[in-house]
């Protein structure tokens, strides 16, 4: 029993084996196919002539998802820990709009069911020799390595926007949109990330001259946290090795122990 409980958790949370990449594009494949049926039953003209297959489709899906939910409770040594974890909470909000909708017959709930697009992100799980997917299981990662840095960069990119929005302020006329420091802040953020609505815009020559520094100045600056984070990327290890007891699937490739609550990686060879 231990080792087939163990061989559903390789296959189930993990991307390394044959078996765990089938599983995991099967299961991609049903996530898609759930939320285009989702989409399509929106549709009036759809729903209405066609609202017995769709809630055909609903109940498979819903006991495909159920079945794969139970299969991950099963195949972990404590339950409640990934229950109660991030991916954990994802798949049960997954389910919940499924049986709301099954249980009160109803199609108001119908676009909620989309949140389970957001299971997507274990995509990034897969396919691990695709380089722009290892990268991508790593950002978390390095999102929180490097946030102290990005914070601070942040703080000194609202800085910049609140004084350019100030200078702009003095600069320009109201009856051209600049009425206050606030809304001449706005302008400044959207100029200075180069998304330019338009909606506000500089007459004058030096606002104008001060809006092209800006916009340059806009450019140098995206590229700022592209640069923090490649930087983390580079030393993120992309084992995606979980732990049976505490779910942490953050490990090094050479990594025998869970490096938080000390249990065995692969009691089972």
């Amino acid at each position: 029993m231990n080792r087939f409980r163990f061989k559903v958790h390789e296959i189930i949370f993990e991307a390394d084996t044959p078996l765990g990449k089938i599983f995991d594009i099967l299961l991609l494949v049903m996530i898609l196919l759930s939320v285009g049926v989702v989409m399509l039953e929106s549709v009036e003209g759809y729903r209405l002539e066609w609202f017995w297959l769709f809630d055909i489709f609903e109940w498979v899906f819903t006991i495909l998802f159920s079945i794969e939910y139970l299969l991950r409770i099963y195949s972990v040594k404590n339950p409640l820990k990934y229950i109660f974890s991030f991916y954990g909470l994802i798949d049960l909000i997954s389910l919940i709009p499924s049986f709301l909708g099954i249980g009160l017959g109803t199609n108001n709930i119908a676009s909620i069911k989309t949140i389970r697009s957001i299971r997507l992100i274990r995509i990034f799980r897969i396919l691990k020799l695709i380089r722009y997917v290892k990268e991508a299981a790593a950002l978390k990662k390095a999102f929180l390595a490097s946030r102290q840095r990005i914070i601070v960069f942040l703080f000194v990119v609202f800085s910049i926007a609140v004084l350019m929005g100030s200078i702009i302020y003095m600069l320009e006329d109201p009856k051209d949109g600049f009425t206050s420091i606030p809304r001449s802040i706005y302008w400044a953020i959207v100029t200075l990330t180069t998304v330019g609505y338009g909606d506000i815009a500089p007459q004058t020559p030096l606002g104008q001259f001060f809006a092209s520094i800006i916009m340059i100045l806009g450019y140098s600056i995206i590229a700022v946290p592209t640069g923090l984070i490649s930087v983390e990327l580079s030393r993120t290890s992309l084992n995606t090795q979980s732990c049976r007891s505490c779910s942490l699937d953050e490990h090094e490739d050479d990594a025998k122990y869970c490096k938080i609550c000390g249990d065995e990686l692969n009691p089972i060879s």
